[in-house]
């Protein structure tokens, strides 16, 4: 071989070089989803091998889950007590961080009284303004909206079968209105938030003896889920209704499970990870005062989770899901740091789009916002509240512990010196239910 033969050689090697290099940069590194909801999923095709090898930089301060718990609570103890003739009724309102509440107090109270606890359905509180024109009449005088009670199914959203399995053998669940309960007026009684056995034994079960069916309306004193003193053998209820009773039901399952699968193929340069934010326009507004813990507030905009979140170490490439349905102009300050930030107009499937993303699926939104949440990389709450308080819940039972509070007061490069106290201190409810 003479040298001009090894010349062409090292020149036919270098360019193919430089086009191997080309084409990794122009199809992965500068990979970006447009910010309008146009865009077509289906120009995606990436296999698993794929982003196994394109997915080599881990950049950002991630942790790994650790295993799922499991239930600490005693099964030998569910077993039903002597039954009543009676019924016990309530709805779920007000989104799927309310329902895990709501649901736990309903069978606590049932398995209390020996009662039948008649299936809920899930109230939805719509302003009329959003409906249909006919109903701006019920626009009162002063101008102020009124809101329209209507209601959903349970097995809209939730899988009922697995609901009623779930309680198999501690408590009787009537799947059906029962005539005794529809054809009378029903007793209604406001009962607090994790209610405890001496409540219900001096407030409801006397009016439960005297009427036979009770409706039941849960209010909450607190918006937090902290650890309480064991009561009893309704532990175990509570915590089984809360991490075991609601479960999605196929179709509303599968559009999380395809919009978290979109996420992770998105999140190429943190090995498929995402960070779930809950941040929503229309919480933007509050008043966000600093809260009793040093340089925390009650809520943060989107700049300051922006600013917050690189500070502590996430990559400008970090995927982030908000739990917006639609881009709003004031997460703009968010996307300028994080431009691989998307809501659920963007992430969910087109053909899903005119059923679950309009006035009329509010509240399954909410749901599919709480299990991505839950299942997401990191958990950043943006808002105290409820909303944080069950997501957390659900994590810790799942192993998914990494949960950030944003702090305006960024001493510290470490993420791990903002995780939820929920965590750093196990002062959440759920590790009373989990080993």
């Amino acid at each position: 071989m003479d040298v001009r033969q090894v010349i062409a050689a090292f020149l036919t090697l270098s360019v193919f070089a430089m086009l191997g290099n080309m084409i990794k940069r122009d199809h992965f590194d500068s990979f970006e989803l447009p910010a309008t909801s146009s865009f077509q999923y289906d120009a995606i095709k990436l296999t698993k091998e794929n982003l196994v090898k394109v997915a080599t930089e881990s950049n950002g301060p991630w942790e790994e889950s650790s295993k799922a718990l499991r239930p600490c609570w005693n099964k030998s103890s569910l077993k039903e007590r002597e039954q009543s003739k009676g019924f016990i009724t309530f709805s779920l309102t007000d989104g799927p961080e309310y329902h895990v509440s709501q649901i736990a107090d309903a069978v606590v109270i049932a398995r209390y009284l020996g009662a039948a606890l008649v299936l809920p359905d899930i109230r939805v509180s719509k302003p009329v303004e959003q409906r249909q024109n006919w109903f701006s009449a019920l626009k009162n005088a002063t101008g102020t909206l009124t809101y329209l009670k209507t209601f959903r199914n349970l097995e809209e959203i939730y899988d009922v079968e697995k609901f009623i399995k779930s309680l198999d053998g501690g408590i009787r669940v009537a799947k059906d209105q029962p005539a005794e309960v529809s054809n009378g007026r029903l007793s209604i009684v406001r009962v607090p938030n994790r209610v405890s056995e001496d409540y219900i034994a001096a407030k409801i079960e006397p009016l439960f003896r005297r009427k036979g069916n009770l409706r039941l309306e849960t209010y909450f004193p607190s918006l937090t889920m902290t650890k309480a003193e064991k009561t009893g053998y309704l532990d175990s209820y509570s915590c089984l209704a809360m991490f075991r009773t609601l479960q999605l039901q196929p179709g509303v399952q599968e559009v999380v499970d395809s919009m978290i699968g979109r996420l992770r193929t998105l999140s190429l340069k943190s090995n498929g990870r995402f960070i779930a934010v809950d941040l929503r326009a229309e919480m933007l507004g509050k008043d966000c005062r600093e809260s009793e813990a040093a340089g925390r507030k009650s809520c943060y905009k989107a700049r300051e989770i922006g600013e917050f979140l690189k500070k502590i170490g996430f990559h400008s490439d970090t995927t982030i899901y908000l739990t917006q349905s639609v881009w709003h102009s004031s997460l703009d300050g968010l996307r300028e740091i994080y431009p691989r930030t998307y809501t659920k107009e963007v992430i969910m499937p087109a053909d899903k789009k005119a059923k679950f993303l309009n006035s009329e699926s509010a509240e399954i939104e909410k749901v599919i916002d709480f299990h991505i949440c839950s299942e997401s990389d990191v958990f950043v709450p943006a808002f105290t509240g409820l909303f944080y308080a069950n997501v957390a819940g659900k994590r810790i039972a799942s192993g998914k512990t990494q949960i950030i509070v944003p702090s305006q007061r960024v001493t510290s490069s470490c993420a791990t010196d903002y995780i939820s106290p929920y965590i750093s201190k196990k002062s959440h409810l759920a590790y009373s239910c989990f080993c």
